[in-house]
């Protein structure tokens, strides 16, 4: 399939979803019709490019080497399976999640899923920087309407946060990067190329080092400290934009854009030369573990889990800082593992506030005996967030540890396993207090489980992080054609 029609899918779901917005029956099914459609539509990409093809579809030439561009290739086509698959529950636990809280303007909110969603394939097939950088503008735009879902104060000051910062350094540092490569290719152009674009290895080490740093820093979605903050502030909004935000959407279209230009703007070995990469390696370091200690103190449930998303999106960032195949292979894998772990925990997290109210960690205790099922599933997000088997987030933190090893900088394994004993700390009391401890007043909790659609896509998502266990071998082989010789 042509991969420009896949990005119009859920562009026209969106259209849809709008004219069906009077009748909310009628609107959902759109919205589940439109997911399942662009699964299908991204899975039927797949034999062609696991048999070596590239499907590509160009537009015309807007200014010299300028022009929108669509190309798949393993990387992009691993993130597109997992946004496309994870909409789904995402969309099943959204309609739970919305009239259970009864939520208001729920048209818009399914309208900007689906655009989202357009962004995220956009962002996935892109061709070149140009279009790159078009569709990560396009999804924070469309998804400041989500930040900002609810219209209070505090939602409209995290909505300022969220735009300022991605906005800021997007089109202050991004596009900075991505001009500058456009005037030094001759002729020229902002084309991806397999192990980098010729031209940047005729700069200076010291040009090198501060282009690479214009891309990574510039690339605001990846919440890399200090540009991390938007990601807390925008906790605010509703429970299902929190999981689009962490799991699905922005911040893994974040990580996705500095393995993208890793491997084909710098290349791999570029990235691992000293002048280059070194920075990003002591950045991402102390971003996973100031991360995890910040997450440590806090009782707000959703604002532990967005400090644990920081540090685990640093984790991608140093596979591809270690600039060795290990690396980007590890970092990819922990695309996938953390999205299908975090997401569950999202939804778990959302269950218990429709269920209870309770957004704080300090109010859980006792609480699994009234809601195992939720309590369940977070505790199956949970072994996969630390990495432990038989959860898929095992695998892509065991080759994160290698990737450390075979780099300049075996050291940080260190990091990886003292980050991975604050994941035990931050996470795995909450389930078994959960279960094992009585509520603090020593009678039975008044509540049940959250409704079935928050349970049901919350089991989904936790049973997938363990099947992923036993799929990963054919992810590392996908996507080890990226970096293979």
């Amino acid at each position: 399939m042509n991969p420009l029609l896949v990005t119009l899918i859920p562009l026209v779901g969106s259209v849809l979803i709008v004219a069906c917005g009077r009748w909310p029956n009628l609107r959902e099914a759109m919205t589940f019709l439109t997911s399942g459609a662009l699964l299908a539509a991204v899975l039927s990409l797949l034999p062609a490019v696991s048999g070596g093809e590239a499907p590509r579809w160009t537009g015309p030439e807007l200014v010299a080497g300028l022009r929108v561009v669509f190309e798949v290739e393993p990387l992009g086509l691993l993130y597109a399976l997992v946004a496309a698959s994870l909409w789904i529950p995402n969309s099943i636990y959204s309609v739970g999640y919305m009239r259970g809280h009864h939520e208001g303007n729920q048209t818009r909110f399914f309208a900007c899923f689906a655009l989202a969603l357009a962004s995220v394939m956009g962002i996935a097939f892109a061709g070149n920087l140009f279009t790159l950088f078009i569709f990560y503008e396009a999804l924070s735009l469309v998804t400041y309407p989500l930040v900002t879902h609810h219209g209070s104060p505090e939602a409209r000051r995290a909505g300022r946060i969220y735009v300022g910062i991605l906005f800021g350094t997007s089109m202050g540092l991004f596009l900075l990067g991505i001009l500058a490569v456009w005037a030094l290719s001759e002729p020229h152009t902002v084309d991806f190329v397999r192990g980098g674009i010729p031209a940047l290895r005729a700069l200076s080490p010291a040009l090198q080092g501060v282009l690479f740093a214009l891309f990574v820093l510039g690339i605001g979605k990846a919440a890399l400290m200090p540009f991390h903050f938007w990601l807390p502030a925008a906790m605010v909004a509703p429970t299902p934009v929190s999981a689009l935000l962490h799991a699905v959407a922005v911040v893994k279209a974040g990580v996705f854009c500095v393995l993208k230009v890793c491997v084909y703007v710098f290349g791999i070995d570029l990235v691992a030369a000293p002048a280059t990469g070194d920075w990003l390696v002591y950045l991402a370091a102390g971003t996973i573990l100031l991360a995890s200690l910040i997450a440590l103190r806090q009782d707000n449930l959703k604002a532990r889990l967005a400090y644990s998303t920081v540090s685990q999106l640093s984790y991608i960032v140093l596979g591809a800082a270690v600039g060795n195949a290990l690396g980007i292979v590890g970092g990819a894998l922990h695309v996938v593992m953390h999205a299908c772990g975090k997401i569950t925990l999202f939804f778990c997290a959302g269950a218990i506030y429709v269920a209870t109210g309770a957004t704080r960690v300090s109010q859980l205790t006792g609480m699994g005996r009234s809601m195992p099922l939720t309590f369940a599933a977070f505790l199956l997000g949970t072994l996969s967030i630390i990495g432990l088997p038989p959860m898929g987030g095992a695998w892509s933190k065991w080759y994160l540890g290698l990737a450390t090893l075979e780099s300049a900088h075996p050291w940080l394994l260190a990091v990886l396993l003292i980050s991975s004993v604050l994941n035990v700390a931050y996470l795995l009391p909450i389930p078994i207090k959960a279960f094992f401890l009585p509520p603090p007043d020593g009678r039975e909790r008044g509540f049940s489980e959250a409704p079935w659609t928050c349970v049901v896509a919350a089991a989904l998502t936790a049973l997938g992080s363990l099947a992923l266990f036993f799929c990963a071998g054919p992810i590392e082989a996908f996507v080890a054609k990226v970096v293979s010789p």
